[in-house]
């Protein structure tokens, strides 16, 4: 069994809203007091509307807190909940609001605070999500419409066209976590991973945990929002030759080999959970990143691992060549 997150009520489980299921917005915010109105009338502009926001504010020094609370008052506490981040940075924002026993729903939708939904975000995702067994982890996720500061198109995420699965999961990311919605038994495994996981960022670590329990993970080819552009983004576009050589300079400063010693570390941890293809996968992996050179890269091929682009793949091997996997 998964275990869930604590509630100080006597059912842990999702409320019984089969007809209109009720979805938790998690929304992490630091110093977002310029973007911020924009996104938060995103959610109100969306067609499916049983929803209420969850704001995790890690600390803010600028407007955002009074920005927040005047939102509360205009849509009242059942649409719109403010609670105290843990000023640890992004990912333990995000962790500690999906783990959070207090939010208990149907699905969960990850918000950055400098996006724009499009109005259609919430029902493409519950449209396929409600086609998935309520008790099997289900993850959906999108591509973006890249905007600058002014909400200006400037490009589209990339396309990813091979399946989503554990094996590609392992070496890379294609679920940003700000289209990310999921159901109750994902969050489940957030929960038994816990607040405070080993882990570099919460979308890849649920992009993870997710194909490693067997559930499935469907990427929506059409951008569901808008994705803004500029100098304090954490994470970036990730297009274009000036990001593809930040990758390969990420790469051969070890950082990928970094947080994959991180992640399996974490999966390890919940080897009960994981599914028994997913244990052989996890295992030919963690053995062959401390082999030599020929023996690594046999152990490589045997445990699947891929990347997304033909080109991706290629640096993908020279990286276990070089033993930065």
């Amino acid at each position: 069994m998964i275990s869930t997150c604590r509630h100080n009520h006597p059912n842990p489980m999702p409320p019984d809203t089969a007809a209109s299921p009720q979805v938790a917005i998690l929304l992490g915010t630091y110093n977002g007091e310029k973007y911020l109105p924009e996104q938060l009338d995103s959610y109100a502009s969306q067609s499916y509307g049983n929803w209420k926001a969850w704001a995790s504010d890690d600390s803010s020094s600028d407007a955002t807190p009074k920005l927040l609370n005047d939102y509360q008052r205009k849509w009242g506490e059942e649409k719109l909940a403010i609670i105290n981040g843990p000023a640890r940075g992004c990912t333990r924002n995000f962790l500690s609001l999906a783990t959070n026993p207090a939010i208990v729903a149907d699905y969960y939708a990850f918000s950055d605070q400098d996006d724009i939904w499009e109005p259609d975000k919430l029902q493409r995702a519950l449209d396929w999500l409600q086609t998935q067994p309520q008790d099997i982890p289900a993850l959906y996720c999108s591509r973006t419409m890249f905007v600058d500061e002014a909400n200006h198109d400037i490009g589209v995420s990339q396309l990813y066209t091979r399946p989503p699965a554990f094996a590609n999961a392992l070496v890379q990311n294609i679920a940003s976590g700000n289209t990310m919605v999921f159901n109750h038994a994902a969050r489940q495994l957030l929960c038994a991973s816990g607040a405070d996981a080993d882990v570099y960022i919460h979308d890849w670590w649920l992009y993870l945990l997710v194909t490693a329990c067997g559930g499935p993970v469907h990427y929506d080819p059409h951008p569901t929002l808008r994705y803004r552009q500029h100098d304090i983004n954490l994470i970036g576009m990730n297009t274009g030759w000036k990001a593809r050589l930040a990758r390969i300079r990420m790469l051969f400063a070890g950082r990928l080999a970094e947080w994959d010693e991180q992640h399996v570390r974490a999966l390890q941890k919940l080897d009960s959970h994981l599914i028994a293809t997913t244990k052989q996968t996890l295992r030919l992996f963690a053995m062959a990143r401390h082999r030599r050179l020929l023996p690594r890269l046999v152990g490589f091929k045997r445990a699947g691992i891929y990347r997304q682009t033909r080109l991706g793949n290629v640096g993908l091997l020279i990286a276990a060549a070089f033993g930065k996997l």
